[in-house]
């Protein structure tokens, strides 16, 4: 959930009482108007008078009335780019990870392209897709043998996916793992962090 505010919002000819709601992909606006802004297609933001304003790809110009300090805030928001996938996944050319089985996801493909050792010990963290309770089973065999604490799973989203979060999640917590931290991967995957067990 992003920041949210309640805003005078002036749009083109408009000028309403709003709900504003900044999240990591959009801005969205509720009550008298009705919108929603993808922050890629926002053009020139900028403050000006304690007003956040950017042209819509409508032509538009949006203006929310948020004082100073939070119009800034939204504006550094809008304007820095989202963490590419390799570091919300924590991987890097010097913080590498540890690949079990084939990748067949394009996007987690390129996110792995540079961050990836073949070491298992030299391994910041283990990365595996999981389609079945065998590739899971396998996934915590590996990473048993490793020094790292980390394991991303990635799985298929939504609860008719063949093998659902919630299954994985009590399998793991079984097994004394913890999970601490999801991030989308593309339409059809996410990826859920544990934490190997503290010996």
């Amino acid at each position: 959930m992003g920041d949210e505010v309640q805003v005078l919002c002036e749009l083109g000819e408009e000028r309403r009482l709003v709900r504003a709601f900044l999240e990591s992909q959009e801005l969205v606006l509720r009550g008298a108007l009705r919108r929603r802004f993808l922050i890629t297609g926002m053009a020139a933001p900028r403050v000006q008078s304690g007003a956040l304003m950017f042209e819509s790809t409508e032509g538009d110009t949006v203006s929310l009335h948020l004082g100073e300090v939070l119009a800034n805030k939204w504006l550094k928001k809008i304007q820095t780019p989202p963490p590419s996938l390799a570091a919300k996944l924590g991987i890097s050319a010097s913080q590498r990870a540890f690949v079990l089985g084939d990748v067949t996801d394009e996007t987690l493909s390129q996110a792995l392209q540079g961050t990836t050792t073949t070491q298992p010990v030299a391994a910041v963290v283990l990365v595996t897709m999981v389609r079945t309770i065998a590739d899971l089973q396998a996934a915590v065999a590996a990473h048993a043998q490793m020094p790292c604490r980390g394991l991303w799973l990635v799985h298929e989203k939504g609860a008719n996916a063949p093998l659902p979060d919630s299954r994985i999640r009590v399998a793991m917590r079984e097994l004394g793992y913890k999970d601490h931290k999801i991030t989308g991967v593309s339409d059809r995957w996410t990826a859920t962090r544990y934490a190997k067990p503290e010996q």
